[in-house]
C-alpha cells in the first residue's frame, strides 16, 4: 500500500467533474432496472466504464436476458488488486408517481435535483454507489495517475428482493462462480457499494425468512371437538417465537451488529365460519457474525414444534430466501483493524472528519460470498439505507462528491500510484 498521490484529488473534483459526476449518476438512474429487468442499466455501464479506464468490459447473462458487467482497470504491476462491486437492480417504485403527482419528483426514475439531492428510485440503493466507482476512477484518469495494482470492476443482478421468483442473488452467485473458475481475477480486499453514509462497515448481519405452515382439520363451528384448530395451535407457537426471540436478545452481543432477534412479519389463516385448518406464519431472524445458519434454523424449528401439544396438528418450514446458504444469507465480518480499512477510514476522515466511522452493516448484502472465498470485504458508498426502498429515496449531491473523493483516494493509496501524471 502506498502513501503516493492523492491529496490533491479532492481538489480536482472542481465545478466542471462535480456536473459530470452528477449527469453520470442521473443516467444510471435514468435506466430502469427493477430485479428482473437489469439489462437496461447494464448497457449503460458498459459505455462508462471504458471512460475509466476499464477495458476490457465483460458483459455476461446470469440468467437468460439478464447480464452482469464486469472490467478490469489494469495497473503497471507490483500492487495488489481491488474489488470494487454493487448490484444493478432496485426494488419496485410502485406508488412513486402518486405520491410524487405533481412535482418534479414525479418521475421515479426522472433523477430530479432538488435542494441539493438526487431523487429517484435506487439513486442510494446503491446507483450513487455505482456511479462513485466510475467517477472515482475517472478522476484517477484525469490526474494522470498509473496504478501499480488492478481494479476490478463488478456489477450484478439479483440482490434485491420482492419480485416473484427474483433476488436469489443469481448474479452474485455466477460471479462467485467465475472469481472460482479463475475468469475474474482474484482480489486481495473489496468494497461493496452499499449506501453506509460514507461510514465503512466490515461486518453484517445475516438473516433468514422463514414461512410455517400451521395444519389442522377443520369442523363446524358448532362442533368444534371434531377439529383440530390451526389458529389455536398457531397462537402457541407465537408465544413460542417470541420467547426464543428473546431468548437470543439476551444471548451475545456483537460490538458492532448488536442482538440477534426475529420478527414475525406476517399471520394468515381462517375465514370461514368453521375450525380453521390451516394457518401460515411469515418471520425473519437475525443472525450476529459467528451463528452458525444451520444451528439456527434447526433451533427455531425445535421451538416451534415444542409449542405444538396437539397430536392432529402438523408444521411444515419453508425457507424461500437461499442466499450464500440454502435458507439465507450469512452473517460475516473482517477485522475492522486491517490495513485495507483502516486506510480506507482514514481517507474518509480526512475529507469528512464526520464520516469513516466503523459501524456493523444493518442490512445484509453480498460481501459474504467474498468473505467466505477469504476475501475481506467492506461496504463503503454515499447514501442512507434508513430511506432506501421508501418513497423517500434520494443521495446528497455533496455527499455523493465528498465518496468519490474518498474512494478516489483510496484507490491511489490501496493500489499504490507506479506513475504520477499532471493534476
Amino acid at each position: 500500500m502506498s502513501a503516493a498521490g492523492s491529496n490533491s484529488l479532492a481538489g480536482m473534483l472542481d465545478g466542471t467533474r462535480r456536473a459530470r459526476a452528477v449527469e453520470t449518476l442521473r443516467s444510471i438512474i435514468a435506466c430502469p432496472s427493477v430485479t428482473g429487468d437489469e439489462a437496461n442499466v447494464v448497457v449503460r455501464l458498459a459505455e462508462l466504464m471504458p471512460l475509466a479506464g476499464i477495458d476490457p468490459v465483460t458483459v455476461r447473462d446470469f440468467l437468460p436476458g439478464r447480464p452482469n458487467v464486469w472490467g478490469v482497470r489494469k495497473g503497471q504491476g507490483g500492487g495488489p488488486t481491488l474489488l470494487l462491486l454493487g448490484h444493478t437492480d432496485v426494488v419496485h417504485a410502485r406508488g412513486w408517481s402518486q405520491r410524487w403527482a405533481g412535482t418534479e419528483r414525479e418521475d421515479p426514475f426522472g433523477a430530479a435535483v432538488v435542494d441539493g439531492e438526487i431523487w429517484g428510485r435506487g439513486a442510494a440503493d446503491l446507483k450513487a454507489g455505482i456511479a462513485t466507482v466510475v467517477e472515482a476512477l475517472r478522476l484517477i484518469e484525469d490526474a494522470g495517475l498509473r496504478l501499480a495494482g488492478d481494479v476490478v470492476t463488478a456489477f450484478i443482478g439479483d440482490e434485491e428482493s420482492g419480485e416473484p421468483g427474483t433476488g436469489v442473488s443469481a448474479g452474485m452467485k455466477a460471479l462467485a462462480a467465475a472469481l472460482d473458475a479463475g475468469e475474474v481475477q482474484r482480489p486481495d480486499f473489496a468494497v461493496y457499494v452499499e449506501p453506509t453514509r460514507l461510514d465503512v462497515y466490515p461486518a453484517q448481519m445475516g438473516f433468514f425468512i422463514a414461512d410455517i405452515t400451521v395444519e389442522g382439520r377443520t369442523a363446524y363451528f358448532g362442533t368444534p371437538e371434531l377439529g383440530a384448530d390451526a389458529l389455536k395451535a398457531a397462537h402457541a407457537i407465537l408465544a413460542a417465537l417470541w420467547a426464543h426471540s428473546a431468548a437470543l436478545t439476551e444471548a451475545e452481543h456483537h460490538p458492532l451488529v448488536g442482538r440477534s432477534f426475529l420478527v414475525v412479519t406476517g399471520i394468515e389463516g381462517g375465514g370461514l365460519i368453521a375450525v380453521p385448518e390451516r394457518c401460515r406464519i411469515s418471520l425473519i431472524r437475525k443472525l450476529r457474525p459467528g451463528e452458525d445458519l444451520s444451528a439456527a434454523r434447526d433451533a427455531l424449528e425445535a421451538a416451534v414444534r415444542g409449542a405444538v401439544s396437539d397430536p392432529d396438528i402438523r408444521v411444515s418450514f419453508d425457507y424461500p430466501a437461499g442466499r450464500d446458504h440454502a435458507v439465507g444469507g450469512m452473517a460475516s465480518e473482517v477485522d475492522p483493524a486491517i490495513a485495507p480499512v483502516a486506510e480506507l477510514v482514514r481517507c474518509a476522515n480526512a475529507v469528512r472528519p464526520d464520516r469513516g466511522r466503523v459501524e456493523g452493516a444493518p442490512f445484509w448484502s453480498e460481501a459474504s460470498f467474498l468473505v467466505s472465498r477469504g476475501i475481506p470485504a467492506v461496504y463503503f458508498a454515499p447514501g442512507d439505507i434508513r430511506i432506501c426502498h421508501s418513497l423517500e429515496e434520494r443521495v446528497p449531491v455533496d455527499e455523493y462528491i465528498d465518496g468519490i473523493a474518498i474512494l478516489a483516494e483510496f484507490i491511489a493509496r490501496y493500489c499504490g500510484v507506479a506513475h504520477e501524471g499532471k493534476t
